[in-house]
This record gives structure tokens, C-alpha cells and sequence, in this order.
């Protein structure tokens, strides 16, 4: 399907013009800042096929244009995101005969639903994710990629895949034990796909904010990614990329790695001109 066949691909890093995208809305609110949301409302934003491969091509472009330097993801709509969509399940479901070739077939399927999500771990600026009302199975594993997560008073974070029969296969298990600290607590929710809301996400360390209302969280989620994106791109790009590292690496190999790549950017301007107050960043081209 063209889903299989089409979602490596990146654009051109000599284009600069984004993608249209029929199941996302992209906006610029602030200078350097992106704001990517999900837009199935009629769906509850469930995750179909064509909606997964257009997040992995989104941030993959946002990744390398020039101009975006952080990046908010929410929800349009009542919830951020019911989960995958019944549809897309079904349709990946394998029409080979031969049980091996179904199985080599939904291993690449699950290998390239996962690099979508991947592609806000692996996108170079840092990634906000605005959670309002229900984030649910799928969803779940989208935010566990993200940098940063706030959420509103109403949030919920279900992990509903052991509910449909399924083993939560496209990051959650991998992520969610690293983002709690606490294995106990992230046991429980895969194996009773209960419902966890924000108070108690709160504590668990899921989310560092909890907002009144969405509205009152996509600003703030907006004045955070533009209190990011004002400061050195060089600093940001790079801490980031060292606590992905740092984070599934020894302290040790961490170290080597953020000496060795401060051996090269502190011969940058960039340091100088956060020392005396210039704060005047140019965008990496």
C-alpha cells in the first residue's frame, strides 16, 4: 500500500516550501515557532493510515526548515486523539496466504508506524505536545516521542491497545518506563488500560504542566515554544539531540558525546552573543 511503500521518504533539504496536508493544520503563531495539529475532529482525531504517514512527513520537513525552531502539537477539536482509527486497523491486516509472508508483512508495517512517531524524537527542534481531554491508545505513543508534554485539567492518557488484543507496539512500552521512572506504575496502565488523569499524571511524571482548559494550554504550550525558539538554535538543537542520547546511553558515553560536541560549537558565535546580551541568532540554513 502507499502507506508501506511512502513514508521514509523526506523532502529535498534544498526545499523550503511545507507540504499541504489534508489530515494536519500547520500555522505559524510566533516568530519560529510551528504549530502542528492534528485535524480529524469528526474522527476524534483517530489515527488512519494517511494521518500517520502526513506526521512522520511533517516533522521530518519541519526538521530541516530553516525557520521553525520548536514546535507545538494538539489536538483540533473535543480530544486530542482517540487512538488508530478501526479502519486503519483493518486495513493493514495482511492478504498473503502464506503465514510467513503475512508476518515479514506486518513487521515492516509496524517498523514504519513507528518511524512516523519516531519522527518527533528524531526531528532536530525540540517538540511540545499540548494534550487536551482524551489521548488514547495511539496517541499515547505519539506524546512519549515528544520533548515536553503540558496538559489541560480534563486530560486523560489510556493505554487501550491490551483492551483490543493487541500489545502496544509503537512506542509506549519503549518510552513511557524512561519518561515515569517508575516501572510498577507503567505496568499497571498497559496491562489494565485504565484511564489515568491529570492530577495523577501530574504525579507521575507523564507531563511537567497541567492548564485550565485548552485554551488556556495551547497559549501556554505557545509561550513556551516561543521562550525556546528565542534562544540559540545551536544550544537548543544540540541539547536536545544529547539528552535523546544521554537517555538511552551510559552517563559515561553521554559525557564523551556533549564534550565532543562542545569541542566544536562553543567555536561558534552563538555562545559569545548569549554572554553579552546580543541575543541575536542566526537560523542554521
Amino acid at each position: 500500500m502507499a502507506f508501506v511503500r511512502c513514508i521514509r521518504g523526506t523532502r529535498s533539504v534544498f526545499s523550503r516550501s511545507l507540504s499541504t496536508f489534508q489530515y494536519l493544520q500547520v500555522e505559524t503563531p510566533k516568530p519560529k515557532v510551528y504549530h502542528v495539529q492534528l485535524n480529524r475532529p469528526d474522527k476524534r482525531n483517530a489515527l488512519s493510515l494517511d494521518m500517520w504517514h502526513e506526521i512522520g512527513s511533517c516533522f521530518n520537513e519541519l526538521s530541516s526548515t530553516p525557520d521553525c525552531r520548536s514546535i507545538v502539537l494538539s489536538g483540533n477539536g473535543k480530544i486530542f486523539c482517540a487512538g488508530i482509527d478501526l479502519g486503519a486497523f483493518l486495513q493493514i491486516m495482511p492478504k498473503q496466504s502464506d503465514p510467513a509472508h503475512k508476518s515479514l508483512y506486518l513487521f515492516d508495517v509496524v517498523r514504519q508506524l513507528q518511524d512516523s512517531f519516531t519522527s518527533l524524537e528524531r526531528c532536530k527542534k525540540p517538540v511540545i505536545a499540548a494534550i487536551h481531554s482524551a489521548c488514547v491508545g495511539g496517541g499515547v505513543d505519539l506524546v512519549t516521542a515528544a520533548d515536553i508534554r503540558l496538559i489541560s485539567a480534563d486530560a486523560y492518557f489510556q493505554v487501550k491497545e491490551v483492551d483490543i488484543g493487541i500489545v502496544a507496539d509503537v512506542g509506549t512500552i519503549q518510552r513511557l518506563p524512561k519518561i515515569m521512572g517508575n516501572q510498577s506504575a507503567v505496568s499497571e496502565m498497559c496491562l489494565t488500560g485504565r484511564k489515568v488523569p491529570a492530577a495523577e499524571a501530574i504525579s507521575l511524571g507523564m507531563a511537567s504542566q497541567v492548564h485550565d482548559d485548552r485554551d488556556s494550554l495551547i497559549a501556554a504550550a505557545l509561550d513556551l515554544a516561543g521562550s525556546i525558539a528565542s534562544k540559540s538554535p545551536v544550544a537548543v538543537q544540540g541539547t536536545k539531540s544529547n539528552l535523546v542520547y544521554s537517555r538511552n546511553h551510559s552517563v559515561e558515553e553521554g559525557l564523551e558525546r556533549v564534550a565532543l560536541w562542545n569541542a566544536s560549537m562553543l567555536l561558534g558565535g552563538d555562545p559569545v552573543a548569549a554572554v553579552t546580551g546580543a541575543n541575536e541568532f542566526e537560523d542554521p540554513a
